[in-house]
């Protein structure tokens, strides 16, 4: 069908099109939507924008009438939101899109009672503490829902948990390594579940934002290990065979196994930056012929990397 849609456009700008069909064939080929899917679509985005809405009317209600509201009515306001979201699971699929809505308004809801109870009981724990127990408490619910965003969520909130953990002592060398392994690690078991046939995770772009955190980190760490930056020169070379690791994994699966040009383009973004990073550590002192260098190489890189991509896109849509 991509295909398909490529050659219809190649006919527009060719102009093999008669004068005034153009929107009837690009209706037929379903390049532009009919009246049903953009009735689903508006359905979709009215029922999302509502939930998230409603999720932080709750919020902003707290944090407006803070000083008028007593304990009780903080604690009893709050869980009652929360129970009727319960309730109203009796009453719809949670298959259903409106049932996966109720399951993420009771997650953001949690995070804001954790916070009342943190603000109310001022229990002096840490912040990293609240984001762990928020991914704890929700998790029976990310299970049922068997729904990619929500999924994400949690990751984001084990993430944040990750990071504010981290932050308390500067610990940046071990944030990195904590980073690469949870979203890589996400990222395997995303493409084993996918690969098992589970239908839900059949979507293409959270196995991309998890590949690109865990592509990040993996970039950062190897800039690290050649600026010389780490615990010692062991932790380094880990560092580094961990990069090229995550590399001829990333493309092996995402070229052989399950092609993905968007994969592979992070893939070669990072390259570029490490070997920019490396030559910029090791001549950059040399002289005002360096910067010459280092951007000639920059540039070939990117040509090479671009000449690349674009043979993979034309392989995929043969």
């Amino acid at each position: 069908m991509r295909r398909f849609r490529s050659e219809v456009l190649d006919w527009l700008e060719a102009g093999c099109v008669v004068p005034g069909r153009e929107r009837d064939v690009l209706r037929m080929a379903e390049v532009l939507p009919s009246p049903g899917q953009w009735r689903a679509f508006l359905e979709q985005v009215t029922l999302w924008l509502g939930t998230t809405a409603l999720a932080a009317a709750v919020i902003f209600f707290f944090a407006f009438n803070w000083d008028d509201l007593g304990r009780f009515a903080k604690f009893g306001l709050i869980e009652a939101a929360i129970l009727a979201g319960l309730l109203a699971c009796w009453r719809v699929q949670l298959d259903g899109a409106p049932g996966k809505a109720v399951l993420v308004m009771l997650s953001l809801l949690t995070g804001a009672l954790l916070a009342l109870s943190g603000q109310v009981y001022q229990t002096g724990a840490d912040t990293y503490e609240l984001f762990a127990w928020w991914a704890v408490l929700i998790l029976p619910w990310v299970l049922v829902s068997r729904f990619s965003p929500l999924w994400l969520v949690w990751l984001v909130l084990l993430n944040l948990a990750a990071s504010f953990y981290f932050s308390r002592g500067w610990a940046v060398d071990g944030w990195l390594w904590t980073m690469f392994a949870l979203n890589g690690i996400a990222l395997a078991l995303w493409e084993a579940a996918h690969r098992a046939g589970l239908f839900w995770l059949e979507d293409s772009w959270p196995p991309r934002l998890l590949s690109t955190a865990a592509g990040i980190a993996a970039t950062a760490l190897i800039i690290s290990a050649i600026l010389g930056i780490g615990d010692s020169a062991a932790i380094r070379v880990l560092a580094v065979l961990a990069y090229v690791a995550w590399l001829a994994v990333l493309y092996t699966w995402y070229r052989q196994v399950r092609p993905d040009l968007f994969m592979l383009a992070g893939g070669v973004l990072s390259l570029i930056v490490a070997v920019a990073a490396f030559l910029s550590y090791h001549i950059l002192d040399a002289g005002s012929g360096a910067y010459l260098l280092i951007g000639l190489a920059v540039i070939g890189m990117s040509a090479g990397g671009a000449v690349w991509l674009r043979s993979v896109a034309r392989e995929q849509l043969a």
